[in-house]
């Protein structure tokens, strides 16, 4: 029987919680790094007590707001919304937010509950920004996310459940925020099903729950080697349409290997493969691991139906076949690298390139037209979607700035048209390729040198240069061009910035993969690296063989090291 420590509440605290329908206000507040509220607060009622019709309840909310408000209607209705903000900034209750959140930004909990015992102590009215921010802070510091002080740890822990019994006394319904918190405090002190509970009560109660609301649960029973529950966490996030990120799978993937599930370590490599395509080091350590060990050497088919396994490779898209282990004994576990065509220098397969669905850059060219025009001035993105159309399409795709400014101090013109050379001579029909360059790069500095000029008139004559508009983003230019033209795009960006994290972390990456062309100095200028004629992500071969490619910094001159994990070919196959 696990022992309960009286100092803490049990679980049944939140199952006899009296709440309310209190607020309905929208709050953005911010929490800290990796803390985001909420933008409606959800109320939520015990399941003893009978829920009150919405127009009562609102109708007493108004009553209550009313009551406490220090200011008369008639004179908030003549102030002006900034003399109001004013008030409330100065109010009591705006001052412990504005400290409030300070503590949190440099994560001083101490400082935080003493401003919360002298406001509670001064009758200040704590809403529920108020109580996050706390709550927040007590379950950093109860994870031990703020330090390795044991001190601040009970203190967190204790102050936590605490300030979070007066919040429900007080009468403030709880967000995801709120739950989240009190789910990482539950941990904090090793009850992941108290923090599972809370999951559970949050969507039955109609808040969504997020990925961070699942990961104290799911992260509590994994480390507590209690692989049923860790799975039974992950089902209950497939039915809330909450998708796992890498550090969920490498922690469900572990406790598979621990425990011995062979079949959910499959499972968890092919959902890896899936959704993370390239790994951490510390998820490839695990990978690495499970291959070495004897439960690994005593899992796989003797014999299998060739023809089956290649009918499931070809329907998945190639680079999988999702049909179980194959081949018996132990596997040559090594860290290897590949050829320029895919080759692989241990076992000798070749890696294979997965196709993309038309209809998928299709759509995404669709979806990066609409941020486009949301973020640039429509016109002129409309403008050089007309202009495209007149003279596209390229076979390549220039990002005239990124390629001018490599290895040199001010833009370089000649290393510029010494890549649209190489691009042109590449071009089955010895065309230039696309240049996007800034209306600044095109008009002023080195743009006014005549050879500049002379070059610039040429790409201009040819239909081969597009000057974006003052104060574009030449990124949403060059990027489009090169998806809707399906061609090449020349570039060193990584794109990694928040721009191009809105474009999603599904299809992006795999068009990123087979479109963009790298460069690198060398004595004679720029070389083109070309994408690779195979695939970057997880892949498992019709004969059982696994490869797995780490997460790199793209470094064009050391080529990634991958996981070889292979068994020999003197299985029977039928």
């Amino acid at each position: 029987m696990r022992r309960v420590n009286p100092f803490f509440p049990s679980l049944s605290m939140f199952n006899k919680i009296p709440f309310s329908l209190i607020c309905r206000n929208r709050f953005h507040p911010t929490l800290g790094r990796n803390c985001h509220l909420l933008a409606k607060p959800v109320s939520i009622s015990n399941v003893n007590v009978n829920f009150f019709a919405v127009d009562k309840i609102r109708n007493l909310s108004v009553v209550a707001t009313a009551a406490k408000s220090p200011l008369n209607t008639s004179t908030t209705k003549e102030m002006s919304n900034k003399a109001r903000r004013k008030l409330q900034r100065e109010s009591p209750e705006g001052l412990l937010k504005f400290k409030l959140d300070m503590c949190s930004k440099h994560g001083k909990l101490k400082e935080a509950l003493c401003l919360y015992d002298e406001g509670s102590s001064n009758g200040v009215s704590l809403k529920l920004h108020h109580y996050n921010v706390l709550l927040y802070l007590c379950a950093r510091e109860a994870s031990g996310d703020g330090g390795e002080v044991n001190e601040l740890k009970e203190l967190g822990l204790k102050r936590g459940f605490e300030i979070f019994q007066k919040m429900i006394s007080d009468k403030i319904s709880p967000n995801e925020t709120t739950f989240t918190s009190m789910a990482r405090l539950a941990v904090a002190r090793e009850d992941p099903d108290m923090a599972f509970e809370l999951v559970k009560q949050m969507k039955s109660l109609g808040i969504p729950p997020k990925l961070r609301s699942y990961g104290p649960a799911l992260f509590g029973f994994c480390e507590k080697g209690n692989a049923e529950k860790g799975y039974e966490v992950d089902a209950h996030m497939a039915e809330s349409g909450v998708m796992p990120e890498e550090p969920e799978f490498s922690a469900l993937l572990k406790v598979s290997v621990d425990r011995k599930k062979v079949d959910k370590v499959y499972e968890m490599l092919q959902r890896l493969r899936a959704t993370v395509r390239q790994v951490s080091e510390s998820t490839l350590q695990i990978i690495e691991d499970w291959f070495k060990s004897e439960d690994a050497a005593k899992v796989g088919a003797e014999s299998w139906d060739v023809k089956k396994i290649k009918e499931a490779v070809v329907g998945g898209g190639g680079g999988w076949h999702g049909q179980g282990w194959l081949g018996n004994g132990r596997w040559r576990v090594v860290r290897t690298k590949m050829t320029k065509n895919g080759l692989c220098q241990s076992c000798g397969e070749k890696l294979v390139c997965i196709d993309i669905d038309p209809k998928e850059t299709e759509n995404f060219a669709i979806k990066l037209t609409e941020l486009a025009c949301h973020k640039e001035v429509k016109a002129d993105f409309v403008q050089f979607q007309e202009w495209l159309k007149q003279h596209g399409p390229f076979d390549a795709v220039v990002d005239g700035a990124n390629v001018g400014l490599i290895k040199a101090d001010t833009f370089n013109f000649y290393q510029l048209n010494n890549v649209v050379n190489q691009l042109r001579q590449m071009s089955p029909s010895r065309r230039s390729p696309l240049v996007i360059l800034h209306q600044s790069r095109v008009t002023g500095g080195p743009a006014r040198i005549t050879n500049n000029r002379n070059l610039l008139e040429s790409w201009k004559r040819a239909g081969a240069l597009y000057a974006t508009p003052p104060g574009s983003n030449d990124d949403w230019y060059w990027l489009y061009a090169a998806v809707s033209c399906k061609c090449l795009l020349v570039t060193n960006d990584e794109m990694r910035d928040h721009l191009f994290q809105l474009l999603g972390t599904s299809f992006f990456p795999r068009w990123k993969e087979k479109h963009q062309v790298r460069l690198s100095m060398t004595r004679n200028g720029l070389m083109l690296h070309m994408p690779p004629p195979y695939s970057i992500v997880i892949q498992e071969s019709e004969s059982g063989n696994w490869h797995v490619p780490p997460i790199t910094d793209n470094d064009i001159l050391n080529p990634r090291q991958w996981l070889c994990a292979s068994r020999s070919r003197t299985n029977k196959t039928s």
